[in-house]
């Protein structure tokens, strides 16, 4: 979370979107529900009250002390049930406790997170990039998971950036079979990157040395608790 500082009384809806790390329609959603103090401009821009998301920032501190001193309900979507119990055996030793729902099958995983809106989805690096594409397109746009962080493989995220704004409110017409487009389109601006779309430590097991004495997994404990962060936005 950014910081106000005390000069600035108002802010533009994508200032206002940066220091909440929030997309634009999120903003937006929050002024008509009353939750930010808002007016328009002569000329049509919206103009957000900096107290008003001083007073957002606080809560959501609140709440996200609440959060660490509960059971986060994870939802993790693997290609191979071993990776799922490597996994969970490491987040036995964590300090926030996570309760983790596995799938091996992505459709299932798709309807499981549905029904049980977990407070983030866990996507397994070696579930197929194209697959991997069409999980979060969807979960980004279904009403009752597009607030829910996604984590990926950084990998994946090098290899298509693009994904990075799939979920992105204020985007028609996504076309996420055409991942070099989607590209294109964040490398120029034309789509704001999802903050909710959250990287993970590559899978590569060739430079699993490179991180000590601690193994990729036990890297995922501070990935968890700023996902739940963003959640509480």
């Amino acid at each position: 979370m950014k910081a106000i500082t005390p000069e600035l009384e108002y802010l533009s809806t994508r200032q206002s979107a940066k220091v909440l790390q929030v997309s634009l329609g999120t903003v937006q959603k929050m002024v008509e529900l009353g939750e930010l103090i808002a007016w328009k401009t002569r000329g049509g821009h919206r103009r957000i009250l900096a107290s008003s998301l001083d007073q957002q920032l606080a809560r959501r501190k609140r709440a996200m002390r609440q959060k660490t001193t509960q059971n986060c309900i994870a939802m993790g979507i693997f290609r191979r049930v071993e990776n799922s119990h490597e996994l969970i055996e490491s987040i036995q030793c964590w300090q926030l406790k996570v309760d983790m729902e596995v799938s091996v099958d992505s459709l299932e995983g798709l309807m499981k997170a549905v029904s049980i809106s977990p407070d983030l989805i866990f996507l397994d690096a070696l579930i197929p990039p194209v697959e991997q594409v069409h999980l979060i397109h969807y979960l980004s746009k279904n009403k009752d998971t597009q607030r829910i962080p996604i984590l990926v493989d950084e990998g994946f995220i090098r290899l298509h950036p693009g994904v990075m704004g799939l979920a992105d409110e204020n985007t028609v017409g996504v076309r996420s079979q055409y991942p070099k487009a989607l590209q294109e389109e964040v490398e120029n601006g034309l789509i704001d990157q999802n903050p909710l779309i959250i990287g993970y430590p590559a899978t590569n097991p060739e430079l699993e040395t490179a991180f000590g004495d601690k193994n990729r997994h036990e890297l995922l404990e501070p990935i968890f608790i700023q996902a739940l962060n963003r959640k509480c936005a």
